[in-house]
């Protein structure tokens, strides 16, 4: 059954500005959202479209969607802490599609104020493999030595130095589809390195779907209508917005949707 506004507690005012419409879904609490599958190996898609676009997207697709509300909100607050060498090892084997690379980062919530620690590799079939662990919400901007400790299993023992390289701060909306599958909507993307440059998506969102292998429906209604998942990854797009001078023909296509004006 699809509850209104005020029985759910979702505030008109804070029910995320890039999507519209989210009164109408179902809401899914965070403890209802974790007691469902996990999708830690899945494929993920990834689409820059225009804020108008997703309206259309959940009146014509997601009408028997749950979306995520906390405190009477669904859009969420994320930060997340991107980790990599002083030479940006990390970036670099992304840029150059290297199989076995890895991207390390601390997600905070800012809206519960809890934190995770988390690694992302690169599966056999070419899909992502994220490892999380719970992170104190005051360290989020550094690595402690039991984070070392724990990425150390993960990734294994000759783990290099790591230090803090981009930031990126978001308003996220997550919805789930009837079928299971995820999909998140991310507005008002920000990027800063520590030196205090920082870059803003242009006008668009990012839409990425989440699912074990299969296309969901919103895949298959993007492709309907001309949108087609683009290489994407906040650290590497982020990163090679703000320092131009690396090598970023791998997104060179999503810069120019990220950042219009450049």
């Amino acid at each position: 059954m699809t509850l209104e506004l005020t029985e759910v507690g979702l505030r008109p005012e804070a029910a995320h500005v890039v999507v519209p419409g989210l009164e109408r879904l179902t809401p899914l609490s965070l403890a209802e959202l974790c007691a469902r599958p996990d999708l830690q190996t899945r494929v993920d898609r990834k689409y820059v479209v225009p804020s108008t676009v997703v309206a259309d997207l959940v009146e014509q697709v997601h009408g028997d969607s749950a979306v995520l509300v906390i405190d009477g909100r669904a859009g969420l607050r994320y930060v997340s802490v991107y980790f990599d060498t002083v030479d940006l090892t990390c970036y670099l084997a992304a840029a150059h599609g290297r199989r076995r690379r890895y991207k390390v980062r601390t997600r905070s919530y800012l809206d519960t104020e809890t934190c995770l620690l988390e690694a992302k590799t690169v599966g056999g079939r070419g899909e992502t493999v994220k490892r999380r662990a719970p992170y104190p919400f005051a360290d989020r901007d550094r690595l402690t030595e039991a984070g070392r400790d724990v990425l150390q299993g993960w990734l294994g023992p000759e783990l290099p130095d790591l230090f803090p390289t981009l930031t990126t701060s978001y308003l996220r909306t997550t919805l789930v589809d009837a079928a299971g599958a995820r999909v998140t909507v991310d507005g008002e993307v920000r990027g800063e390195v520590p030196d205090g440059g920082s870059e803003q998506l242009a006008g668009n969102v990012i839409v990425e779907t989440k699912s074990p292998a299969a296309a969901t429906a919103t895949d298959r209604w993007f492709w309907a209508r001309g949108y087609r998942p683009v290489r994407l990854s906040k650290y590497a797009v982020g990163l090679a917005a703000l320092q131009p001078e690396l090598p970023a023909n791998r997104w060179a296509r999503t810069l120019r949707r990220w950042y219009p004006q450049s």
